[in-house]
């Protein structure tokens, strides 16, 4: 029930904030044509100037279509991303099903933070053709030293991203810290030493 309610909790948090946005952002809704987006990375957004989210230039409300993984990587793959989502879901239950015992509650709470993510995203890429991004931090941040990122960037954070990006990643590192603990497996205590002989 723990992982049901996460993933579906996380699910509908990512699916409305993508939808707020795209309806609101912009000044009017974006319109979302999928045949004119799948497969065409170089479909553009109408422009529009953003809105600034948090003071001291932390965040920004920005519309970007992404035809790539976590942060934009991996542009131009959307078949490859499709199929590996679904492969990693299929992984998600398994692990939840096969690895995991019922007081492994922070597992739990890894995995559905990881469904929510994956499935947020894939839904994107099958209703859209391209994942639906607006998350921009500290937008107007540049590197120290007038260095930039191999794209040619100089923004801290050039990534726009969405809510099951945060989920994804939340749940991928929650999953690591409790694969390294003695007792991940069990979801119980450490077994206690054998007692000392006489």
């Amino acid at each position: 029930m723990l992982l049901v309610a996460i993933t579906l909790s996380g699910l509908t948090m990512d699916l409305a904030t993508k939808a707020w946005a795209f309806r609101t952002v912009a000044g009017q809704p974006v319109e979302l044509p999928y045949d004119e987006i799948a497969g065409n990375p170089s479909y553009r957004l109408p422009w529009h100037q953003g809105v600034r989210a948090l003071p001291g230039d932390l965040l920004d409300f920005r519309l970007v279509l992404n035809h790539g993984a976590v942060f934009g990587l991996g542009q131009q793959r959307r078949p490859v991303f499709i199929a590996f989502t679904v492969v990693a879901v299929v992984a998600a239950v398994g692990v939840f099903g096969w690895w995991t015992t019922r007081s492994a509650r922070w597992a739990h709470v890894g995995i559905a933070l990881v469904l929510a993510g994956g499935l947020g995203n894939l839904y994107d890429r099958l209703a859209f053709g391209a994942v639906r991004d607006f998350l921009h931090m500290t937008p107007r941040w540049n590197l120290p030293f007038g260095l930039r990122w191999p794209g040619g960037s100089g923004e801290l954070f050039p990534w726009v991203f969405n809510v099951a990006d945060v989920l994804l990643l939340a749940g991928m590192a929650l999953l690591l810290f409790t694969a390294n603990r003695p007792a991940a497996k069990t979801g119980g205590s450490p077994a206690p030493a054998p007692a000392d002989r006489p």
